[in-house]
């Protein structure tokens, strides 16, 4: 899917203790988006991740970027973790949507659907046209950093803003990028 327009979808999701119907994907075109799948409400690795990703909700803001987070429950459920605290294994509030994807279309659309019908965790980040830049999924038990999709989402956005150079392997902003081309990359690696 990287490389190809992400699937556009118009869905229930809940927000702010408020349902909104429809969130389309193609409303954030001019953003970037991290669309990131969790298999169930009301579970364990899931609200580790969903709430890690709303603490650093103001990072994404910061660089133009929405977070968008997706399953298979409905928004009733959605709301009903929204309303149970922390601290008994809920959400409280969070700082971005949480889509329902109760026909399963969004997540058969993103082709990460396992056989017994839930998301795997994928996470997918799609460019301000519109266009899947990365993704990656992991199996049910163990959950996404939010440091490295930061991580990525800043070096697709560099490259995007700086069409000449590319970003070595664990590059951060402020590291050294290099030039893709067999002369302009001797300068890198000297410099390492």
């Amino acid at each position: 899917m990287v490389g190809n327009p992400a699937p556009d979808f118009s869905a229930d999701a809940v927000f702010d203790q408020e349902f909104i119907e429809p969130l389309k994907l193609s409303d954030y075109r001019g953003k970037y988006v991290v669309l990131f799948f969790y298999p169930l409400d009301f579970t364990f690795v899931c609200p580790t991740e969903i709430t890690a990703f709303s603490d650093r909700y103001e990072e994404f803001a910061a660089i133009n970027t929405e977070v968008l987070g997706c399953s298979i429950d409905s928004k009733f459920s959605h709301l009903a973790w929204l309303q149970t605290d922390r601290n008994d294994g809920g959400l409280g509030d969070l700082k971005y949507p949480l889509v329902s994807d109760l026909k399963r279309e969004i997540a058969e659309a993103y082709d990460v659907l396992n056989e017994e019908g839930v998301a795997l965790r994928g996470l997918f980040i799609i460019d301000r046209e519109g266009v899947i830049q990365h993704s990656t999924i992991n199996n049910l038990a163990f959950g996404r950093s939010v440091d490295e999709t930061l991580r990525v989402l800043q070096a697709l956005q560099y490259v995007q803003d700086h069409p000449d150079e590319v970003c070595p392997a664990g590059w951060k902003p402020g590291d050294v990028t290099m030039k893709p081309d067999p002369e302009g990359s001797k300068e890198y690696f000297k410099a390492i």
